[in-house]
């Protein structure tokens, strides 16, 4: 074992003017899990606002390969989404539409529907009367309602038109066009159990009534598992140009396009997080109980799900959802005594692309989409924050991000006044209004600072009190070591990235301060300030920030909203010449 000397305050090693290293010791141990603070009551309506589908069949035509719906007037709606017949088929090729907004009568370009989608069910009911899921996966989501296949579906906002091609080989039988209304059906009374507010501890968030859930269209009651073992990570895909205004309409939308137009008993996802980090509570039944969901197919059973709005193969996060991702997974998985950053054995119920049922797949507690299935969800941007996620819950359930610091602050909602900043379409990011920057936010990252085969996490908050501690966590073979953080008081900032910036084989630690660019070299002895520059003058960072090699030169450089803002070297980084677009 390696000696290692400890040092908590980075001011002083400054100061002293001497090579020092910050050790990541302490004894490995998993996360004690603390809930959160809940939400703050919120009055629940009287009535809410049921959503609407109308259909438009897709007629066969000549071609078996092709199929099309020339530009025509429809009913108004805001969500669009593919459906067929069989609801274990795929699309086996391709569609996109256009669609006409109603209030500037301007058609969109085409827009790709994400065919990426299995039906999340398959194999025999399994049902009990008491509502209760056996170890096998329910076989339809309803037992009165004929499901349908679909692709995921388009946010659009209000429309009143469309146009519709498709290809494929094979192309299913069946295919109509459904358009969602959210805002569509009559005011529908909420039941007087309909609850308002989320139970004591748990995570601040919008309860069903709170976004409206139609109730009445949730015909059978929810099936309830043994435990949670796991939380699955989504994107709902689609569209990132919606303001935060429309998310409780959003999730509105998917859920009437799950129960209406796909024949799902209630929503698939068990919370959803828009890309201003407010958290929607999903399927019925209990956000603290272990209810069955429709996410994953193979993979339903003893698990969670969070989805995040927006498609995040071609945006970045901003560090408020992956702090409400972390908060909730933490929070779910901590009711069962679970450390968020461990792993877990699960047994696949069904074939689905990547398992073959009955196989065990070894899975993180909290884990992507795409590891347990043969997708791309919840997108490549989205996935490869996972790491940052798993540091942030795990500090979240160890206590070490304090609930009541700023960290997940929301940047956009139609109540808090704060708007959103412009951002210019080369940045790389992928959204057309980014949720503003200068709210302070939690925000993680992993690298293997000493170079032991474990990774290890560097956690940053802003405090009540407007501190910005470093938090660092030794990797252990059970993950970060949360029992044995080492904090350095004032050493954090708004962001941070782990990536090797001066190309020595060890992993290098990057802290946007807010003004600046601080950094620390990885070495043997973990993380050290011995020759890691600062750069100072970078104010405008933007909402993503990461360290990756993105020319091949050996050397990672720092990358900022889709562009890079300082190059790696063999003294580690300097300002970019220019800043630059990084292409990958």
């Amino acid at each position: 074992m390696r000696s290692r000397a400890l040092r908590r305050s980075r001011n002083a090693v400054l100061a002293a003017s001497v090579a020092v290293g910050i050790a990541l010791a302490g004894p490995a141990g998993p996360a004690v899990p603390v809930a959160p603070t809940s939400s703050p009551p919120t009055p629940a309506p009287a009535s809410a606002k049921g959503g609407d589908v109308h259909t438009v069949p897709v007629p066969d035509g000549d071609d078996p390969t092709e199929r099309t719906i020339p530009a025509r007037t429809t009913q108004p709606f805001s969500l669009i989404g593919l459906t067929w017949d069989d609801p274990y088929a795929e699309l086996g090729g391709t569609a996109e539409v256009r669609t006409r907004d109603s209030r500037t009568r301007t058609w969109s370009d085409w827009q790709a529907l994400d065919a990426d989608v299995r039906a999340p069910e398959s194999g025999p009911e399994s049902g009990t009367a008491s509502g209760t899921a056996s170890e096998n996966e329910s076989g339809t989501e309803r037992a009165d309602t004929t499901m349908r296949g679909g692709t995921s579906p388009l946010w659009t906002g209000p429309s009143d038109g469309i146009q519709l091609r498709a290809t494929g080989d094979a192309l299913p039988e069946g295919l109509r066009v459904d358009l969602v209304d959210p805002e569509g059906a009559e005011d529908v009374r909420l039941p007087a159990a309909t609850r308002a507010e989320a139970p004591a501890g748990a995570p601040a968030m919008t309860m069903r009534a709170g976004w409206g859930a139609d109730e009445s269209m949730v015909l059978d009651p929810p099936r309830y598992n043994r435990t949670t073992k796991a939380v699955f990570v989504h994107h709902t895909a689609g569209t990132n140009s919606y303001t935060c205004a429309d998310s409780a309409s959003i999730v509105r939308g998917i859920f009437t396009y799950h129960v209406k137009s796909q024949g799902w008993n209630d929503i698939g996802y068990h919370f959803l997080v828009d890309k201003c980090g407010k958290v929607f509570e999903g399927r019925a039944g209990g956000i603290d109980k272990p209810v069955q969901g429709a996410h994953t197919a193979g993979f339903n059973t003893d698990t969670s799900s969070i989805s995040v709005l927006g498609d995040y193969m071609t945006a970045t996060t901003v560090p408020a959802v992956r702090q409400a991702v972390a908060t909730v997974a933490a929070w779910k998985l901590g009711l069962y005594g679970l450390d968020p950053a461990g792993s877990v054995r699960l047994t696949a119920a069904t074939d689905n692309g990547k398992f073959e049922a009955g196989e065990t797949a070894t899975l993180k507690r909290i884990s992507g989409h795409r590891d347990g299935s043969a997708t791309d969800c919840p997108g490549d941007h989205l996935y490869a924050d996972l790491p940052k996620i798993r540091a942030l819950a795990s500090a979240s359930a160890s206590g070490l991000v304090p609930d009541g610091s700023d960290a997940g602050a929301e940047a956009d909602t139609d109540t808090d006044a704060v708007a959103d900043t412009d951002t210019d379409t080369d940045s790389g990011t992928g959204w057309d209004e980014e949720p503003a920057t200068d709210a302070p936010a939690a925000d993680a990252a992993t690298g293997d600072f000493d170079a032991d085969g474990y990774e290890d996490a560097a956690v940053t908050y802003r405090t009540a009190a407007g501190d910005a501690p470093l938090v660092l966590l030794r990797g252990t073979k059970r993950g970060p070591a949360t029992a044995t953080p080492a904090v350095l008081h004032g050493a954090g900032g708004r962001a941070v990235a782990a990536g090797d910036l001066n190309g020595d084989g060890y992993d290098d630690l990057a802290v946007w301060t807010g003004s600046g660019i601080a950094t620390f070299h990885g070495s043997p002895a973990g993380l050290t300030t011995t020759g890691a520059p600062t750069v100072e003058g970078l104010r405008n960072l933007g909402p993503s920030f990461a360290a990756r090699d993105t020319d091949g030169d050996g050397y990672a450089e720092l990358v900022a909203g889709g562009v890079v803002v300082a190059d790696g070297s063999p003294d580690g980084i300097v300002r970019a010449a220019a800043p630059r677009v990084n292409r990958p």
